[in-house]
């Protein structure tokens, strides 16, 4: 499943649609059983709440929680509910995964992200997990959706028991206090303040609550459904539906639909005496049928004999646990391997590249070995443009404890490196294929073997797409492992190139912003103040660019520690100007001019004329904006005499403009108007049509002010002559040069010795 999607016209846009779960069969998805748990859930939404019987009207979305043990069939239940809820929400059902394969909780910034992005809800880059929590919940405010939260990170586990029926609550009469609300059988409103706004938000436990509790909508018009192991305590009035097993009738359909309907019909004992092995288990049965699909001569008795009988090997001793030893046990030893190495996989998700890095094979073969998993019942495909298919997370810690018994460490760690390389290579080829023809990248390109190549564009830009959640956790896992961080390097720098040349910077911005934190973790955790730097500096252009500007400043700071510490003089004199930047921001203008002038310092020592002149006009501007026109004149001049000197008449005569401008500004509209026509002859000579026009506005407001509105209004006619023939419209004001009011566009990128990623 993708961490979130948004199913109103089936599938998301931009998003993968939910896998089809091992409950809902192999024929076509169809449900099986759950018909009295979903009958009680339906009537669980309409049930008088704790607000309700208390007179006041519900604050907060109503949350239904599912229990479960994974692979139980939970979240194919609270798909089916979805499914038959549809018609009611009509803004859609918003999906998010709040536990990542290897267990580990989702962290609530991502999971609001997610979901913010299924509704086309923009969310600035590097925003706090209160902030997008609060944005979430006004998207909400106004809609009717219904949001299905899976893998609910839970304090503690339910047993995995049979199947125990949810029992719908009935109050007991007027006056009797509902006291199901909490898991302990107290009641959660019993010491709330009768003054307080319902609409407060209280802290929760940690685990699910802590979770679930910020995405919450403020509103009683959408609904919550949460998957979970365990209890959500800490969120009033949520009383669980607890599944096990399912029934006899409902085990044997499902096993049917994957093992074929003869031999169920011939021999129904021995088929309800697998299930009982199975012991109900959706996921166990799922993978029987598969197993006996593939063996058209095997018997169901035989193989429930094998079940009951396997001896204990040190894996959990479940319905699930036997029969997936069973069917593992038959497979050949080298797709034993590559299922054991799938845990590996980023997010759970499998494509025919992973599986053939991660065993060593060719792509072509670990696309036949998937399908064959998936028709034992091993893996589930995941509808997609591209063959893509998900690890069933009931699966992943079976496999864990196979590749840590029969794997060498060794092994395993090289199985990492080469799915890394191999992202690597297909993400270098993604980006190669928007270069130009002639680009030494294409010839690059054209190097690769046929199966990392994309035919054009678009088909790696939907690749991007479709591949984007595996392609961050697997950057996100690359650092946590600490130990391939050449690698993991590689990676980001080129998943962040991929996503700047098909989304563009502002677009991606925010995965951008967690790609640079992930290096700056892996800088610092190396000790390379280079890459720190980098990271530093491309996480403050983000905050910067987001209004965030304190905290820009505190990294820009930091960023020309570490480039002096490098001994980077680009990064520091980069870090130099945008510290002054920044307080420029903050409105600090002595500050910032004297940082424009160190860094000026620091560029006139290394010759850089250029970004010299650039700064002249930087610290010009700051003082314009501090009221010192004089400073600012001395600099402006000193601007024009540099770019002077470099023969860039464009840049001369936009410094000239902004001389005028200032010259305005102290009240000497004589100097204004000679500086002014200067400046209108280098425009000409330079024919920069648009400087031309505002050239003659600016000189038109000078004669006003110095007496003679008819020749002002001949440079407005003229100015407006200018514009009207020019193909692109807009209004025309002078300015310093692009860079001169704002940090470089492009981001900074690490330049490594050796030139890779």
């Amino acid at each position: 499943m993708t961490d979130q999607a948004v199913d109103t016209d089936g599938a998301a846009r931009g998003a993968v649609p939910p896998p089809t779960s091992a409950a809902a069969g192999a024929d076509g998805g169809r449900f099986v059983g759950r018909h009295r748990e979903l009958k009680e859930l339906r009537a669980d939404i309409d049930r008088a709440g704790l607000d309700t019987l208390s007179g006041r009207k519900a604050p907060r979305a109503r949350v239904l929680l599912i229990a479960g043990r994974p692979g139980s069939g939970r979240t194919a239940l609270a798909e089916e509910l979805a499914r038959r809820l549809a018609d009611d929400y009509p803004d859609g059902i918003l999906r998010a995964r709040l536990t990542d394969p290897d267990g580990t909780p989702v962290p609530t910034e991502r999971t609001a992200r997610d979901l913010l992005d299924a509704l086309a809800v923009p969310a600035p880059a590097g925003a706090d997990a209160d902030e997008l929590a609060a944005t979430l919940r006004a998207a909400l405010a106004d809609r009717r959706a219904l949001l299905l939260l899976d893998d609910v990170a839970e304090a503690t586990d339910v047993p995995d028991v049979p199947h125990v029926p949810h029992v719908p609550h009935v109050p007991d009469g007027p006056g009797v206090p509902d006291t199901t609300g909490a898991a302990d059988g107290t009641d959660p409103d019993a010491d709330a303040d009768p003054d307080a706004d319902p609409g407060d938000r209280v802290p929760v436990a940690a685990g699910g609550a802590a979770q679930v509790d910020p995405l919450l909508p403020d509103t009683p018009d959408c609904l919550v459904v949460a998957v979970s192991g365990g209890p959500l305590t800490g969120i009033p009035d949520v009383r669980p539906c607890t599944i096990g097993g399912l029934d006899t009738k409902a085990a044997v359909e499902l096993l049917t639909r994957s093992a074929g309907s003869v031999r169920i019909t011939v021999d129904p004992r021995s088929a309800e005496t697998l299930a009982e092995a199975c012991e109900g288990h959706p996921a166990a049965l799922v993978i029987a049928g598969g197993w006996l699909a593939a063996r058209p001569k095997a018997a169901l008795a035989d193989l429930a004999k094998q079940v009951r009988e396997l001896p204990e090997d040190g894996l959990a001793d479940s319905g699930l646990a036997r029969v997936f030893r069973h069917a593992y046990a038959g497979l050949p030893a080298p797709s034993a391997r590559m299922l054991r190495l799938l845990c590996l996989a980023p997010a759970g998700y499998v494509d025919p590249h992973t599986a053939s890095a991660l065993a060593g094979c060719s792509v072509h073969g670990a696309r036949a070995a998937l399908d064959d998993f998936v028709a034992l019942g091993l893996l589930r495909t995941v509808p997609s443009p591209l063959p893509q298919y998900e690890v069933p997370g009931c699966l992943v810690p079976l496999l864990r404890k196979l590749m840590e018994t029969q794997d060498r460490p060794g092994e395993v760690q090289l199985a990492r490196a080469r799915m890394l390389e191999r992202t690597v290579r297909l993400l270098q080829s993604c980006r190669a294929v928007t270069e130009p023809g002639d680009a030494a990248s294409r010839a690059k390109l054209a190097g690769l073997p046929r199966a990392l190549r994309f035919p054009n564009p678009r088909a790696a830009a939907e690749w991007l797409r479709i591949r984007q959640p595996a392609l961050l956790a697997a950057a996100r896992l690359a650092v946590a492992d600490g130990e391939l961080d050449t690698l993991a390097r590689r990676l980001m720098s080129a998943l962040a190139r991929a996503l700047a040349a098909h989304r563009g910077t502002e677009a991606a911005a925010p995965e951008l912003y967690g790609i640079h934190q992930l290096v700056l973790d892996v800088a610092e955790r190396r000790h390379l103040p280079r890459e720190q730097a980098a990271a530093l500096l491309n996480l403050a252009d983000l905050d910067a660019r987001t209004g965030r500007t304190h905290e820009a400043l505190a990294r820009y700071r930091a960023a020309l520690d570490c480039a002096r510490e490098a001994g980077d003089p680009y990064a520091t004199g980069r870090a130099m100007e945008s510290v002054g930047g920044a307080y420029q921001e903050l409105g600090d203008f002595s500050r910032a001019a004297d940082w424009y002038g160190r860094a000026l310092t620091h560029r006139q020592a290394r010759d850089e004329r250029a970004d010299a002149a650039r700064l002249h006009g930087r610290i010009a501007t700051a003082h314009t904006y501090a009221g010192r026109y004089g400073e600012a004149l001395r600099n402006w001049r000193s601007a024009v005499a540099g770019y002077r000197r470099l023969g860039d008449l464009p840049a001369r005569a936009r410094a000239l403009g902004e001389l005028a401008r200032v010259q305005e500004y102290a009240g000497r509209p004589e100097d204004c108007l000679r500086t002014c026509r200067r400046a209108l002859e280098l425009a000409r000579e330079a024919q920069d049509v648009r400087l031309l026009a505002a050239l003659q506005l600016r000189l038109a407001d000078a004669l006003d002010r110095l007496g003679d509105p008819t020749a002002a209004r001949l440079h407005r006619a003229a100015a407006e002559r200018i514009l009207g023939s020019e193909p692109s419209g807009g209004s025309a004001e002078v300015a310093g040069p692009a860079p001169q009011d704002g940090a470089p566009a492009s981001a900074y990128e690490i330049r490594s010795p050796s030139g890779q990623g």
